[in-house]
């Protein structure tokens, strides 16, 4: 099966863009949405042949996550059932008969870590749901996450440290979620490659000369990992300040 996640920072731009050549051209089985910033019935999306799956933020041109698929789900949730959570819009959760998949848009910790502490509540909030899909079948994680895990996920750790997405608190979180039982599928098959980002800043040329992070992510449980097939970036795939990444995983 494959699975794309790309956060799209506001679909009805990207659609401007070229989204549904790249759509197609993708083929997924699961493709993933981050940062749609739209409400229902702001887009009018055929996709025939996929199920389509929305969570809106209460406000206006803000978050949204999505999720079409060729498969329809044995069930689906949103969000986390924490109210304090529950109101932009960040997770999507489908069960299939051999896994869960969960679509996810995780808060910026925003300037001067303003936003840190609802980060910090916000991850333990996710890692909780996850643990808990986890003991009742695998699960496959996939969004923006965020976070620039190590230095290697980042072109210029030395002058980020401290700054979002790359803050040590947010960096032990994601160490967390791994310890508790889960594999970033990128890194597991390539866990020396340098030059691999997924994110690039609209200024200075970033994305022209590689200056990027490595923030989005598709994480599986340990028990799957090696069912893995291929891990991937698409950097070549424009629209968007990030591109798409994927996972192709087997399943009997």
């Amino acid at each position: 099966m494959r699975f794309i996640s790309w956060n799209v920072n506001g679909l009805r731009a990207v659609m401007k863009k070229g989204f549904e050549d790249i759509f197609w051209g993708l083929d997924a089985d699961f493709f993933c949405l981050q940062e749609t910033k739209l409400q229902e019935g702001q887009i009018d999306l055929d996709l025939p042949g996929y199920h389509q799956y929305w969570c809106y933020a209460e406000k206006k041109g803000y978050s949204g996550t999505a999720i079409f698929t060729k498969h329809e789900p044995l069930s689906v949730s949103y969000n986390l059932g924490w109210p304090e959570h529950d109101t932009e819009g960040r997770v999507i959760t489908l069960e299939y008969p051999e896994f869960y998949l969960v679509c996810v848009y995780t808060p910026n910790a925003q300037n001067e870590l303003k936003r840190l502490d609802y980060r910090m509540s916000w991850e333990d909030a996710f890692r909780e749901h996850l643990t808990a899909l986890d003991i009742i079948k695998p699960v496959i994680v996939c969004g923006d996450m965020n976070v620039a895990h190590q230095e290697i996920d980042l072109k210029n750790p030395k002058t980020n440290i401290g700054n979002p997405g790359f803050s040590y608190e947010e960096r032990d979180k994601f160490t967390q979620l791994l310890e508790a039982g889960f594999t970033d599928t990128f890194r597991y098959l390539y866990p020396d490659l340098t030059g691999a980002y997924s994110w690039w800043s609209y200024r200075a040329n970033a994305r022209a000369n590689n200056t990027g992070w490595r923030i989005d992510y598709f994480l599986c449980s340990d028990r799957i990992k090696n069912q893995i097939s291929k891990a991937y970036i698409c950097p070549e795939i424009m629209g968007s300040d990030h591109c798409p990444v994927g996972l192709d995983i087997q399943f009997d």
